[in-house]
């Protein structure tokens, strides 16, 4: 079947939407409400490439960049990769010895990174860069040989007899480099051990930007607000890349998203599309809704025919206005919603969908438009990827997805061997992921293949459905479940928040668990009841995309 979204080469779409959408607002700092347009986005990025042809940076050599979300480094990012060299994010919340490993581990010759990252490095720990650049200006951090410095201090003065009549959208053009190029390697941030170095070509990348194109997610002159880390490939994909190829214009949060600041941006930017991680819907819910529909009046109210109808569609219209009242749909990605969340949204047709994807994708393998989703699926596979399910009934026995198509990787950098382990010959991507797949192609996932556990019947058991519904209960803030001597245990961070807001002292939550326990035991299977909830007194150590970490909880 033809694919109705062809792919397009990845740097030539930025040469044309830089010079389509010239006077067009690009990119906006929330904080400070600055805004950069589409023309002086390219003329920054001019000027960047003619530093880089200055201090012999070749297409193909690497760039790391770490920092916070922000104009500039949007700038950096599409700079790098317009000159046909490698970028390679790293996520600000890497501990500065990750950060360092990453740098030297790709071979990085040069380093953009904010002050707040930089202040904690240990210069010498990098072994290869040859100049390190603060993010939020145009200084130099550390050099080693190319004269940097003096190029630097010369850049402007070379630029404007470059373009002595002004930098205009006559002036772009972008190198010839063919989509099989590498332009990326994305560092995962695992659950299950150190990262892997995922290398990205521009087709991986144009992947996901034409779908995004093609299904008209951002379209010219729309608003998005960008609040997922744009180091990570959902953020950077969907949040960045798609939008700066129609001529959106992006307003950067550059903070972290906590629910009341979130919302007031949306207010403010009223974005057009809606991107974000399960845990923004799912702190909405149990924060704001589920106390509102748990009184027994509205309980009451909720279990009169008709009655109900009004009560869902008034949280409908206070949900959609608190995401700014002027989107399409939002789109949940990163990590499974929980079910009892999807529910609710789906009953009370709030225009959400879920999508599907692994940096190893770029991200995207498969999602579905809000009024074609089925609730407790993933979305269809892309027209340009192909999925199925290791499984000898694919439809209802659980196996590991695998994908194949124009978004997988080509491998991770210098890891033959990890690669080896995940890519087959004729192309497919095992994902790790455990799940089912209908005939259409959508796919609904049950867990990871590295945190099943096995029953003492040899029924398999997937903790994350366990932990989602544990997570729904009173008093519980986030928890993982885990297998002691052959039985379930879960481990749970205490809500310290709710306890202390109904007057709950540390003595009443051991307690309140085993009612949890209980009221969790009555929701599961047998193989699935837990013998046990052991109190955690800190949070569960996460990964920068805010994914706990298994591994180190799971002996």
């Amino acid at each position: 079947m033809k694919d109705p979204y062809p792919i397009l080469n990845f740097i030539k779409i930025y040469e044309r939407s830089f010079i389509e959408n010239w006077n067009l607002p690009a990119l906006t700092d929330y904080s400070s409400q600055s805004t950069i347009s589409y023309g002086g986005l390219a003329q920054k990025i001019a000027m960047i490439h003619l530093f880089f042809e200055n201090i012999g940076i070749r297409p193909g050599d690497k760039v790391a960049l770490c920092g916070r979300d922000s104009v500039e480094w949007v700038k950096i990012y599409m700079a790098v990769v317009t000159y046909g060299a490698v970028i390679v994010p790293i996520l600000s919340d890497f501990n500065p010895v990750d950060v360092s490993h990453i740098v030297n581990h790709s071979g990085a010759r040069l380093l953009f990174v904010s002050p707040q990252v930089w202040e904690h490095m240990q210069p010498e720990q990098l072994l290869k860069a040859e100049g390190v650049f603060a993010i939020d200006a145009p200084r130099l951090l550390m050099e080693r040989g190319n004269d940097i410095s003096r190029h630097l201090r010369l850049l402007r003065r070379r630029f404007r007899c470059r373009y002595p009549e002004g930098y205009t959208s006559h002036d772009i053009r972008y190198p010839d480099i063919p989509n099989s190029a590498l332009a990326e390697i994305n560092y995962t941030s695992g659950t299950t051990g150190f990262s892997k170095g995922v290398m990205l070509t521009g087709g991986n990348l144009a992947g996901n930007v034409c779908f995004g194109i093609g299904s008209g997610l951002h379209f010219r002159s729309s608003r998005a607000l960008a609040f997922l880390p744009l180091a990570h490939a959902y953020g950077c994909a969907f949040d960045m890349l798609t939008p700066l190829a129609v001529g959106s214009h992006i307003t950067l949060l550059g903070k972290t998203p906590s629910p009341r600041v979130l919302m007031k941006a949306m207010a403010e930017v009223r974005p057009n599309l809606v991107i974000c991680v399960p845990l923004v819907l799912e702190k909405i819910y149990k924060n704001q809704i589920l106390p509102m529909i748990s009184k027994g009046a509205m309980r009451w109210t909720l279990a009169v025919p008709l009655l109900d109808s009004l009560v869902y569609s008034k949280i409908r219209k206070r949900l959609i206005d608190a995401f700014g009242g002027e989107f399409e749909e939002v789109i949940v990605g990163g990590a499974p919603l929980n079910r009892e969340v999807e529910e609710f949204l789906h009953k009370i047709k709030f225009p959400f969908t879920v999508g599907y994807g692994m940096t190893e994708c770029g991200p995207l393998i498969s999602y579905t438009p809000w009024r074609e989703f089925r609730p407790g699926s993933s979305g269809r596979t892309l027209p340009s990827m192909e999925s199925m399910v290791m499984s000898e009934d694919p439809e209802n026995i659980p196996g590991e997805i695998c994908v194949r198509g124009s978004n997988v990787m080509q491998g991770y950098y210098r890891n033959p061997e990890a690669s080896e382990m995940v890519l087959s010959d004729n192309g497919w991507l095992k994902t790790g992921d455990v799940g089912t797949r209908s005939a259409d192609g959508t796919i609904y996932i049950r867990g990871r293949s590295k945190t099943m556990l096995l029953s003492s019947s040899g029924q398999n058991i997937y903790p994350e459905e366990i932990e989602a519904k544990l997570n729904n209960m009173p008093f519980v803030a986030e928890s993982l479940v885990v297998m002691r001597d052959g039985k379930l245990v879960a481990l749970v961070y205490p809500d310290f928040e709710q306890a202390d807001r109904l007057g709950l002292t540390a003595a009443d939550l051991p307690g309140e668990m085993e009612k949890a326990c209980a009221d969790l035991n009555r929701l599961v299977a047998p193989y699935e009841r837990v013998s046990r909830i052991i109190l955690m007194p800190t949070e569960f150590e996460k990964t920068p995309k805010r994914s706990i970490k298994r591994f180190l909880y799971s002996n």
